[in-house]
């Protein structure tokens, strides 16, 4: 057995979340383009003329991140299109910090998303990475029973909720700092 091989219900549930987390990300930029396109181009990191083309595809290749993770013939592919939406995403967002440039949301959420841009978002993407790497993995061979697919669930649904609760924290963080500095 391989001394770096992990459980595959780890991987699985980790896979899993990943795959809600890309594919609801991807459904929220699809559905509002104009706020995305509007969030890519405040980075300040294309040409004018890419903005609109890179706002229609980064979704598009996120959605299929996503579906490819749940497969087991496809999570190569899904790894790779993770590690490239995530990773530019992620670098992005580091660029920006490092030019001061963070007064700007992030464009993650969608229409309803006002997470502004800070080291924390990228210490979130790069958690995100490291449980996309866990996740594309096809674990141990080992068979599952039925108790490991109820861990599947439950260890997805509590990544969610981790995820959802540091979203949260991200987008309140400047608003609690206004609030300590009486501003």
């Amino acid at each position: 057995m391989d001394a770096l091989a992990i459980d595959p219900v780890l991987a699985r549930a980790c896979g899993a979340a990943l795959a809600v987390i890309l594919i609801v990300g991807a459904w929220q930029k699809l559905r509002d383009l104009v706020v995305f396109e509007a969030s890519v181009e405040l980075y300040r990191l294309l040409p004018e003329t890419l903005v609109p083309v890179f706002a229609r595809l980064f979704p598009v290749l996120e959605a299929v991140a996503g579906v490819a993770l749940l497969f087991d013939a496809s999570r190569p592919l899904g790894l790779v299109l993770g590690l490239l939406v995530l990773g530019s995403a992620t670098a992005g967002v580091a660029l920006n910090v490092v030019r001061g440039h963070t007064a700007i949301d992030c464009g993650c959420g969608g229409a309803e998303g006002h997470t502004r841009l800070s080291w924390a978002l990228v210490v979130r993407n790069a958690v995100l990475l490291a449980l996309l790497v866990v996740g594309a993995q096809l674990g141990t061979d080992r068979n599952l029973v039925w108790i490991d697919y109820l861990s599947v669930a439950g260890g997805t649904l509590t990544l969610l909720t981790l995820y959802a609760a540091a979203n949260q924290l991200l987008a309140n963080h400047p608003h609690l700092a206004q609030m300590r500095s009486g501003s």
